[in-house]
């Protein structure tokens, strides 16, 4: 594998360009496309497994890479992956933090969790599977399905890896063909693909290492992990205004100091970032006060950015708990400006088991803030093999669409195309408390 040389450290305001951070990523696509294979050739490669880790997945004399990240003894008996594993490795270049999202229609709710914090997903298309010899052949659903979204998530770097191409007949042709109708689906579903890239997990060509035939499949360009080292973390939201979910509220034991208030309000900073003497009003209760003093994550004084933990102390004594949101007290004609609203309109990726109808009720989760919130009309439903737009009256388990709901109090939400933390929320059915659906504000 090229070695990279290591680079200077680029400080919270250009991590847009870091590529020297640690890289979340996950992998998705259809069921048995090679996903757990994949990353088990990845920690084995790289020399991330143990000798002894590599001999509890020994199957007749062979080791199974999938077992390396099925951890759940259902997964095991079954053979599919069921819940997100998470495996953490390193390279000469950078770290990595990995997913492996199920392939089944029916855990896509998993996959949404994953892809929901993720800088890059790896998209595996099992060549086998599709009619591979045909110029203009078609695409497996839940291909299409996880590509919309990762769209739909805001997932910035993606990659198409064609895997399997070892075991059909015609290896360049069949990478060709599935390449343009990958690119071709990308183009119609407005999807930034980073790469398209052949591999084998299972012989490991092009995924660690180049293949050991030159111009394999007719591809010259880098193995999937070269892709990986040099793509961006997602940029933190410094540029627009200050806002804050309160996470946990801490009194001090005892304070004398009469010139600020008395608790720590602790949390992660949503977007813009937040400084002593920074004016701010409380969301829902619209109190306003000004920022006495900032901690960092290991309690020090220290402004901080987007995306990073921090302790807000106020000049004075205000209502706040957890759930409530501190807001930038900015002028509220700016096109900037946090507004809460009790109107929303958003994209849903639906999880539930029951279908999605109008005049239905659950908790909202923006946050840490839960709110009543009633669908007031579905407005269509999304055909993930034309792309287009439908009308309907309900959603179906894993089916995406555009909807309209009311909340009980207004929540301070941003567009998702602007902000991930501000514009997404949860659905929790009030009942059985599963999460019923993942909320993309428009």
């Amino acid at each position: 594998m090229t070695t990279i040389t290591s680079v200077r450290a680029e400080p919270v305001e250009t991590l847009a360009q870091d590529t020297r951070s640690a890289l979340r990523l996950i992998t998705c696509g259809s069921v048995d496309d090679g996903k757990s294979t994949l990353i088990g050739r990845l920690l084995v490669d790289s020399k991330a497994v143990l000798q002894d880790h590599l001999a509890g997945v020994q199957r007749q004399g062979q080791t199974d890479l999938a077992l390396l990240t099925d951890g759940l003894s259902a997964e095991r008996e079954q053979g599919i992956t069921i819940d997100v594993a998470y495996r953490y490795f390193s390279t000469e270049a950078r770290k990595f933090i990995i997913g492996d999202a199920p392939g089944h229609e029916q855990y896509t709710r998993n996959m949404v969790t994953a892809a929901s914090s993720a800088d890059a997903a790896v998209v595996l298309v099992d060549a086998t599977k599709l009619d591979w010899a045909a110029p203009d052949l078609k695409l497996l659903p839940q291909t299409r399905r996880h590509s919309l979204l990762l769209k739909l998530l805001r997932v910035p770097s993606v990659v198409f890896a064609v895997n399997k191409l070892d075991a059909v007949s015609d290896s360049a042709a069949a990478f060709e063909h599935i390449g343009a109708a990958l690119r071709r689906f990308a183009q119609q579903a407005g999807l930034p693909v980073t790469a398209v890239v052949p591999i084998s997990a299972l012989m490991g060509w092009n995924v660690v290492d180049a293949s050991e035939s030159p111009q394999w499949c007719g591809y010259t360009g880098p193995t999937l992990l070269e892709i990986l080292e040099g793509l961006p973390v997602t940029a933190a939201d410094t540029t627009l205004p200050f806002a804050f979910a309160v996470q946990w509220v801490e009194k001090f034991s005892s304070s004398s100091d009469t010139s600020q208030g008395r608790r720590v309000f602790w949390g992660r900073v949503a977007t813009g970032g937040v400084q002593p003497g920074q004016p701010v009003r409380i969301m829902p209760n619209g109190q306003t006060a000004v920022v006495a003093q900032v901690l960092n994550h290991v309690r020090q004084p220290q402004a901080v950015l987007a995306g990073h933990s921090a302790g807000i102390v106020l000049d004075r004594e205000v209502d706040v708990s957890r759930g409530d949101w501190l807001l930038a007290e900015d002028d509220e004609s700016s096109p900037d400006a946090i507004h809460g609203s009790r109107e929303l309109r958003a994209t849903v990726a639906w999880l539930d088991d029951e279908t999605l109808v109008p005049g239905r009720v659950y908790w909202a989760l923006h946050g840490h803030r839960w709110v009543k919130a009633k669908i007031k009309r579905i407005v269509h439903r999304l055909d993930i093999h034309t792309l287009a737009e439908e009308d309907a009256t309900q959603l179906e388990p894993n089916a995406i669409g555009h909807i309209e709901l009311t909340l009980q109090e207004p929540l301070a939400t941003l567009p998702f195309a602007r902000s991930r933390a501000l514009g997404s929320l949860v659905l929790v059915d009030t009942a059985s408390h599963r999460t019923a659906g993942a909320l993309l504000v428009l």
